[in-house]
């Protein structure tokens, strides 16, 4: 990105951070000022404690996320599944129309040679006295066998190809109820632990809750001063590819908009309900789960990464952000929160992918 871009990333995020409590002094992402502690005369919990707290709702939000995943999955394979039940249903009506249509002209086939006397061809050629009409009738006879033994033989496709249908429509209804079954299971876990998480906020005092934001933004910020201080920064200079331009444009203009699990927009979005449609706004359509992302796109150095490549988080893959230059990412954090702007070492690397299959860079 140019200079000029460069300022309007830095001015968005010091905006967005102190919106959110992500704010940092100076530049975008730079060293973070210490928040003040609490006076010692203060009524709510020790630091320590809401510290605890914080790590305990940490966890419990990451295990939705992790569920997230397993639902969203769930979720991708019913829709394909009951794509493949209709396209199967869609055969079967077709091909029993052909039967009966095979059937219909097998039955014209068998009333002419009624009419004809009950003889077979062969009987009525013997019987011919003209050399011309013996001639010509026992081409006909010829074709008239391979015309029966093709009819015979496209009835019996036909019918084989119906039962194959049949099996494959039944074995395909079977895996959309176990889908449907796991998509279930996922939704409880989920809200399971959203709903242990909120209980945990929700016994907090005002005081308290303002001062986990605190610790929440000091986490984050001292995470993202490590990975700063590590130089990385000074090695990641890529420049957005088209898509990747699109892609980034998408997932900003959703910033605000509140997270919501299971949610592909355009009101709300999960963390990898947003990048699989900032993606597919670009005109690439990637996997719509974190993990799968993880799985499937291209890996590439951090330090090689470009704006538009997705940063994957935590060793389960559970969390996925967009990088949009400057050490700033584009995320939907967690319930409770809205899409927003953070440090990319904010959280744990797992490692960095890229959407869009060409290296050319503009």
């Amino acid at each position: 990105m140019g200079t000029g871009k460069r300022g309007l990333i830095a001015t968005a995020v010091a905006v967005v951070c102190a919106v959110t409590v992500l704010a940092a002094p100076g530049t975008a992402f730079a060293n973070p000022t210490p928040s003040p502690s609490p006076s010692a005369g203060s009524a709510f919990a020790p630091a320590k404690d809401l510290e605890a707290v914080r790590k305990k709702l940490d966890k419990l939000y990451r295990a939705a996320a992790r569920a997230t995943d397993e639902y969203n999955a769930a979720d991708e394979k019913a829709d394909k599944q009951s794509t493949q039940v209709v396209e199967l249903a869609k055969k079967i009506v077709k091909g029993q129309e052909k039967l009966r249509k095979l059937k219909a002209r097998a039955g014209a086939a068998a009333a002419a040679q009624y009419r004809g006397g009950g003889l077979p061809p062969e009987a009525h050629l013997v019987l011919s006295d003209d050399p011309q009409d013996f001639l010509d009738g026992a081409g006909r006879v010829r074709e008239g066998h391979h015309a029966t033994k093709g009819l015979l033989g496209e009835l019996a496709r036909t019918q084989e190809d119906l039962e194959q249908y049949a099996k494959d429509a039944s074995a395909q209804l079977k895996k959309l109820e176990a889908g449907r079954k796991a998509k279930a299971a996922a939704q409880k876990k989920i809200e399971k632990q959203i709903a242990q998480a909120e209980k945990v906020e929700s016994a907090l005092q005002k005081e308290e809750q303002e001062r986990l934001a605190e610790l929440e933004k000091e986490a984050a910020n001292k995470a993202q001063t490590a990975w700063l201080d590590s130089g990385i920064l000074d090695e990641i200079n890529g420049k957005a590819s088209e898509q990747g331009k699109k892609a980034v444009k998408y997932a900003t203009a959703q910033i605000g908009k509140p997270y919501q699990w299971g949610a592909e927009g355009p009101r709300a979005y999960d963390c990898s309900g947003l990048t699989s449609q900032a993606w597919k706004s670009a005109g690439r359509g990637i996997p719509r789960t974190s993990q799968e992302q993880w799985k499937q796109l291209r890996h590439i150095d951090v330090q090689d990464m470009r704006p538009g490549d997705l940063v994957i988080y935590f060793g389960d893959a559970s969390h996925v952000a967009m990088y949009i230059g400057d050490g700033a990412i584009v995320h939907a954090p967690r319930p409770g929160r809205t899409i927003t702007i953070a440090g990319a070492g904010s959280m744990p690397i797992l490692g960095v992918v890229r959407p869009d299959a060409g290296t050319d860079t503009n």
